[in-house]
C-alpha cells in the first residue's frame, strides 16, 4: 500500500480516507514522529499518545472555521502535521524554525497561543460567546490533558462554562500524566472513571429504562436526576462534571477511530456544555517512550533505535546540583520540605522525593497553590523550598505578594530556567523574574554564576529569615577562571578583577559574559572594575557606587528584561545617591517577548554575547572611530 502522509496537506484531505487508510496514516505519523524529534528534539510523549484523537477532530471539524485550543500545545505537534506545516517540521523548535507550541502568526489553523497549562477551556468558552454574539454557528473545542486539569484556573473555567447556555465542547484527553505521574484527588477519581463502562450508552440506556416504568417514569427520572447518593451516582462515572453542568461522554478509547468519530459527531449536534473524556497512551507507539513518557515529554536528540539521549547523558547541570546540595543539608535539618509543581524530575527534586517521601509534596500543575502552601507550612516553623520554573512562577504572582512576602514568611525560591531557555520560546523564556520580583517588600534574590555560588547560596537561603529566591539558569555552569568563592555574605557582591575606566556589573551566568568582555576590552586599552552582583535585591551599593565614581562608566549585563531589572536599580541607585557625570549603559532583553533558539543565537540576535557587548562599550564610552561586531 502506498504510503498517505505525503498526500495530507490539510485537514480537507483527511475526509475521504477508510479507516484502513486512517489507521495506516496513525502509524505514518507515529514514524515521522519519532525520525523528527530524534533530530531536533521536543515534547514526544505526548503527541504520540493524541495521533488518533487528532486525525479525528480534524475530520468531524473544520478549521479555521470550526476552533480547535490545544491546552498547554505540547501536544500540538500532529496537528501541525495535518495542517500543511509538515515539510517544515525539521526545522521544529530551532531559530526561525516553526514553533513547538500553537503559534497564530504561523497559521490560520492556530486559533489561539498557548505555552502553559489550563487555559484552554477559558480561551475556547471567551470564543463560544463571542460566537453567540455574533450570532454564527461553528464549534468551539478545548483540549485539555488530565495534567492540566489540576490548575486552578481550569476549574475557575468549568465553574462558568457549565452554567453557561453557550455550545463548548471539552475534551478531556486523559492519559493519566502530566510531564511527571499526576498526583492528587482528581487522578484518582479520574483513575476510578477509567474503570467504568462508557458512559454515554450507560446513561442512555438507564434514563430510557426508567422513564418506561409506567405512570411514574418521567417522575422518578428526574428525582434521581436531581438526587445525590441515589441510583444514578452510585452507576455512572463522571458525576463531577454532571454537577458542574457538563453533559458527560465517555470515557472513551483515544486511540479507537470509529469510537472516537461517533463521539465527536454526536457531540457536535448537541447544546450547551459538553465534556468528552478520552482515554490515550502518552507515548503510544514507541517502546521507550511508552516505558518512560516522563522522559519523553520533553527530549533532546535521541538515538531511535535504543531511545538513548545522544548529548549530555548524565551530566551535571544547575537543576542536578540544586537537587543533590538541597538533600545533603535536608540530612541534618529536619524542618526542610520541598515543593514541586508537578515537575520533580525537571527541577532535580527526583531522588529528594525518594529518599524523603514524607518530606515532599508535589501538588501537581498548581503554582498558585504551591505557594500558599509553602505560606502554611512556614507559619508552622517548617522550612520550604518550592522549585519552579522562572515563567511558570509568573503565575502565582498575587500569592507571593500576599500570602509570603506580606508576612514576610522564610520560603525559599529555587527559580529555575532563569533567562533564556532555548527552544520552548516566549512562553517558556525566563527573562521576567527579576522584574517582577525586586519591586515586592521583604523579597531578597540571588543569582549565582557558578555552581559553588549556587551550592553556597542555598545554604544562605535556608538560614534566611524572610522569603528569598535564588534564580539560576538552565543547563551547565561557564568556567570563569576563578578557583575560589568567597563567602555569601548578606547584600555582598564580588569584586572579580579590577580596572580604572570602566565598571561591568553582572549577574548570573552573565558574569561569565562580563568577564570575557573586561578581557576583550584590554586589548583596546580599556581596564574594567568586574562585579559579580551575587544579590540582586538587597544591592551591594556601597562596592557598586565607589567602583563608578571611580570609573564614571557603567555598564549592566542581564538575562532579564532590561525594564525592571538590575541595571534599572544600578541608575536609580546613582540616582538616590546625586552621583553626576556617570554614564550607564544598560544589557539585558528588550521591551519583546523573545522567541525560539539557542541561548548562544539569542544572546547574539539580542546583541548580549561578549563581542558586541565590547562593541558597544567602545562606541558609547570612547570617542573616535566607530567599532563594528566581527565574530568568529
Amino acid at each position: 500500500m502506498s504510503r498517505i502522509l505525503p498526500l495530507i496537506n490539510s485537514p480537507t484531505d483527511l475526509k475521504g480516507l477508510t479507516l484502513e487508510q486512517l489507521e495506516q496514516l496513525s502509524r505514518e505519523i507515529r514514524e515521522f514522529l519519532i525520525k523528527s524529534v530524534s533530530k531536533t528534539g521536543g515534547h514526544l510523549a505526548s503527541n504520540l499518545g493524541v495521533v488518533e484523537l487528532t486525525i479525528v477532530l480534524h475530520i468531524i471539524f473544520n478549521t479555521p472555521y470550526d476552533k480547535i485550543i490545544w491546552d498547554v500545545g505540547h501536544q500540538s505537534y500532529v496537528h501541525k502535521i495535518l495542517t500543511g506545516r509538515k515539510e517544515k517540521f525539521h526545522t521544529l523548535r530551532q531559530y526561525k524554525g516553526i514553533s513547538g507550541f500553537p503559534k497564530t502568526s504561523e497559521s490560520i489553523h492556530d486559533c489561539f497561543n498557548t505555552g502553559h497549562s489550563s487555559t484552554s477551556v477559558s480561551a475556547a468558552l471567551g470564543m463560544a460567546r463571542a460566537r453567540d454574539l455574533r450570532n454564527e454557528k461553528n464549534s468551539v473545542i478545548a483540549v485539555i490533558g488530565d495534567g492540566a486539569l489540576t490548575g486552578g484556573m481550569a476549574f475557575e473555567a468549568l465553574n462558568d462554562a457549565g452554567r453557561s447556555p453557550n455550545n463548548l465542547i471539552v475534551v478531556l484527553n486523559d492519559n493519566e500524566m502530566s510531564i511527571d505521574k499526576n498526583v492528587g484527588g482528581l487522578s484518582s477519581c479520574l483513575n476510578r472513571v477509567r474503570t467504568e463502562p462508557i458512559y454515554f450508552k450507560v446513561k442512555k440506556d438507564l434514563d430510557i429504562l426508567i422513564k418506561k416504568i409506567p405512570a411514574i417514569g418521567k417522575q422518578v427520572a428526574n428525582t434521581i436526576k436531581k438526587a445525590k447518593g441515589t441510583l444514578k451516582y452510585l452507576m455512572l462515572p463522571g458525576m463531577f462534571f454532571e454537577e458542574l453542568g457538563f453533559r458527560y461522554i465517555g470515557p472513551v478509547d483515544g486511540h479507537d477511530v470509529i469510537a472516537l468519530k461517533k463521539v465527536l459527531s454526536m457531540a457536535k449536534g448537541m447544546n450547551g456544555p459538553i465534556l468528552i473524556h478520552v482515554l490515550t497512551q502518552k507515548g503510544r507507539g514507541y517502546t521507550p517512550a511508552e516505558e518512560s513518557p516522563h522522559i519523553f515529554h520533553g527530549i533532546s536528540s535521541f538515538d531511535v533505535e535504543t531511545g538513548e539521549v545522544i548529548k549530555g547523558k548524565n551530566v551535571q547541570d544547575y537543576s542536578s546540583v540544586f537537587g543533590k546540595e538541597l538533600m545533603e543539608i535536608a540530612e541534618y535539618n529536619k524542618k526542610i520540605v520541598a515543593i514541586s509543581a508537578a515537575m520533580p524530575h525537571g527541577t532535580g527534586l527526583s531522588e529528594f522525593a525518594e529518599k524523603y517521601p514524607d518530606r515532599f509534596f508535589d501538588v501537581g500543575i498548581a503554582e498558585q497553590h504551591a505557594v500558599t502552601l509553602a505560606a502554611g507550612l512556614a507559619t508552622e516553623g517548617i522550612k520550604p523550598v518550592f522549585a519552579v520554573y522562572s515563567s511558570f512562577l509568573q503565575r502565582a504572582y498575587d500569592q507571593i505578594i500576599h500570602d509570603v512576602c506580606l508576612q514576610n514568611l522564610p520560603i525559599v525560591f529555587a527559580i529555575d530556567r532563569a533567562g533564556i531557555v532555548g527552544n520552548d520560546g516566549e512562553t517558556h523564556q525566563g527573562i521576567f523574574d527579576l522584574s517582577f520580583l525586586t519591586h515586592i517588600p521583604n523579597m531578597t534574590i540571588m543569582a549565582p554564576k557558578d555552581y559553588e555560588e549556587l551550592r553556597q547560596m542555598l545554604r544562605f537561603a535556608i538560614d534566611h529569615k524572610g522569603p528569598i529566591a535564588i534564580r539560576y539558569p538552565r543547563g551547565q555552569e561557564k568556567e570563569i577562571g576563578i578557583k575560589k568563592c568567597q563567602p555569601v555574605e548578606m547584600g555582598r557582591a564580588e569584586l572579580i578583577q579590577k580596572g580604572n575606566d570602566i565598571t561591568i556589573v553582572a549577574c548570573g551566568r552573565m558574569v561569565h559574559t562580563a568577564v570575557k568582555t573586561a578581557k576583550e576590552l584590554v586589548k583596546f586599552g580599556m581596564t574594567a572594575d568586574v562585579i559579580n552582583a551575587r544579590f540582586v535585591k538587597p544591592l551591594d551599593s556601597k562596592l557598586i557606587l565607589a567602583s563608578a565614581e571611580k570609573t564614571k562608566n557603567v555598564v549592566t549585563i542581564e538575562d532579564n528584561v532590561v525594564i525592571g531589572g538590575i541595571g534599572d536599580q544600578i541608575l536609580n541607585e546613582i540616582n538616590e545617591h546625586n552621583l553626576s557625570g556617570i554614564k550607564v549603559k544598560k544589557f539585558g532583553f528588550p521591551d519583546k517577548f523573545v522567541t525560539h533558539g539557542t541561548a548562544t543565537q539569542l544572546d547574539s540576535l539580542y546583541k548580549l554575547d561578549y563581542q558586541s557587548i565590547t562593541c558597544e562599550i567602545l562606541n558609547v564610552f570612547q570617542v573616535g572611530r566607530k567599532f563594528v561586531v566581527i565574530k568568529n
